[in-house]
């Protein structure tokens, strides 16, 4: 049951994500033939029943980040060895602990994460989807609110 209940959360918070991302800070990045789509948002935009599924803690300062890789002419996503931190504008920083969701061929990956109201947050991961090549480094900011 949780299978169908996070596809179209991913989906509606990748969407809604991309319409606060600027034209020239794209949801996406490329490197070579492979792309890694991410986001970050606050974790209460999911359900309690998704959130319960995946342990996910719900809360107005807790935000999730959210990736994944995209090799070219694969259906759904790749697997990958993601890491990374996010720090807020006086460097208070956090490590990223991201785990793996597969449902069918897509493969992404969710880290949870605390914020204060009205945080600028940076984001730095590292995601090596292929272990004899270097590793592919992503950063990228986003600023947090608490829903009330």
């Amino acid at each position: 049951m949780k299978k169908c209940l996070l596809i179209p959360a991913f989906l509606l918070l990748s969407l809604s994500t991309s319409l606060y991302t600027l034209a020239a800070d794209q949801p996406f990045k490329t490197f070579g033939d492979v792309k890694i789509f991410y986001s970050a948002f606050n974790s209460r935009f999911i359900t309690p029943e998704v959130a319960a599924s995946y342990n996910i803690t719900r809360g107005k300062d807790w935000g999730l980040v959210n990736l994944a890789v995209v090799k070219d002419g694969a259906q759904g996503g790749s697997t990958a060895l993601v890491k990374g931190h996010v720090a807020n504008i006086i460097a208070q920083q956090q490590t990223l602990k991201f785990f793996e969701v597969r449902e069918g061929k897509v493969v992404y990956y969710l880290a949870p994460f605390r914020f204060e109201n009205e945080d600028a947050m940076t984001f730095k991961i590292s995601i090596k989807p292929d272990p004899d090549k270097p590793a592919h480094n992503i950063r990228f900011q986003r600023r947090f609110y608490h829903d009330e």
